[in-house]
């Protein structure tokens, strides 16, 4: 961890408002519920993100601090069992109470201990509060996730009809950028602002040279690859990837549902909407996308391959703060989108650097003991606060999670790069 600049105070009274700001027009019954193990009730990521404050800044270093409520520790603990023993995550959407009305009143009790006046307190958490402002903002990103995951099994959310009878599958020649390679280096430093542990050490890495898509996949070259027989064809997938869509079914992205018509639509957090073919394809599972990827004559980047394309470019995209919440179509020349609309997946395994250490203390379960078993995406989404980007970040999740805004660009080693699809 790193000391936050002086203006933290002000960011963590705009970080904490704005988890409230999301949830402002959502119904009481929609922040209980719970659509599946892998998502959280609304509720909950509204009382966890203030357990932290509570747990790692209040209770150890705030003298006289009394906890809102005795058994809350167990309640809103996600995984931390240097803490105690965690609720089951399964069963997070049984908890009809402590009410919304009294996890609120948690979270204002929290705020006003955080901003005590007593100096030598700010000092001292400063290096907390900055890794609790974003934990808290990883987790207005799952808000808006889980809550879209929620939507789509609501009967209520029918999908429109009206729309295009269907959309033309596209095989539109692919644009590239060549990289030499050579030694890079890769990771965040420390020296620099704030990244997570997992991120850390920076370290060399020899890069074999290698050609990077200027854009990530789209949904219209997608539907080139259902009617091609995407997933129906066993030879462009992985083993275990073709078991999870036989028994999942799956015939096209999350999201997806097709009209009376045959017209395709994608359900958003504002609802259904025709499938726009020019954006990017998301909501795909690691699996998926490398299953693309071998139809296209292609492989999945390694995110250090990600990584050194990405560095020189401005961290400028389409974010949460948009407001959308739905990928947007590119816009402009050269590589482009490799930050926000769409996390994209990497044939990465989640592990740790050379030299990896984790951060001292409880804080050493955040990141370190999930490697294994996951993968790397980068770049962020339209659900991503954009004050959480830089190019080291690492997201990981299970190769057959498709919940989140994941999506993919291609890349191919350079001497047997074939740009045309």
């Amino acid at each position: 961890m790193t000391a936050p600049s002086a203006g933290d105070r002000l960011c963590f009274s705009q970080v904490r408002q704005r988890t409230l700001a999301l949830t402002a027009q959502w119904s009481i019954e929609e922040m209980a519920a719970q659509s599946m193990p892998d998502a959280s009730p609304t509720k909950w990521h509204l009382a966890h993100t203030s357990w932290f404050f509570e747990q790692f800044i209040l209770l150890p270093l705030l003298p006289g601090y009394r906890p809102f409520h005795p058994r809350f520790n167990a309640l809103f603990n996600s995984y931390y069992q240097g803490h105690g023993q965690p609720y089951p995550r399964s069963q997070r959407g049984l908890l009809a109470r402590p009410s919304l009305e009294e996890v609120l009143a948690y979270r204002a009790h929290v705020d006003e201990a955080m901003t005590t006046p007593e100096e030598h307190f700010r000092e001292t958490i400063a290096p907390w509060v900055t890794l609790g402002l974003h934990h808290e903002m990883q987790h207005q990103e799952l808000m808006l996730t889980d809550r879209l995951h929620l939507l789509w099994h609501n009967p209520l959310h029918r999908v429109p009809t009206g729309g295009p009878r269907s959309l033309r599958p596209a095989l539109e020649a692919r644009e590239a950028q060549s990289f030499v390679g050579g030694r890079v280096e890769i990771g965040s430093d420390a020296a620099n602002g704030f990244s997570f542990d997992c991120e850390r050490p920076r370290h060399p890495h020899h890069l074999a040279p290698y050609a990077l898509d200027s854009r990530p996949v789209s949904n219209g070259q997608w539907l080139a690859f259902m009617a091609d027989g995407g997933y129906r064809n066993p030879d462009c997938w992985l083993s275990d990837g073709w078991q999870c869509c036989q028994n999942e079914q799956w015939q096209a992205p999350l999201y997806w549902q097709q009209d009376s018509q045959g017209a395709w639509h994608q359900l958003g957090l504002a609802g259904f909407a025709p499938l726009d073919p020019d954006a990017p394809v998301c909501h795909i599972s690691y699996f998926e996308a490398d299953a693309y990827a071998r139809w296209a004559g292609a492989r999945l980047p390694t995110e250090q391959e990600w990584e050194h394309a990405a560095a020189p470019h401005p961290v400028a995209g389409h974010f949460a703060e948009s407001g959308m919440w739905r990928p947007r179509a590119a816009n402009g020349e050269g590589m482009v989108q490799l930050y926000g609309d769409v996390w994209e997946w990497t044939q990465s395994p989640y592990v740790p650097y050379p030299g990896f250490r984790p951060t001292p203390g409880i804080a050493g379960e955040y990141n370190g003991k999930f490697m294994c078993g996951q993968f790397v995406l980068r770049g962020g989404s339209c659900a991503t606060p954009v004050a959480q980007m830089r190019p080291g970040y690492r997201n990981f999740f299970y190769p057959h999670q498709r919940w989140q805004f994941s999506g993919l660009r291609l890349a191919q080693d350079l001497n047997h790069a074939r740009l045309q699809p």
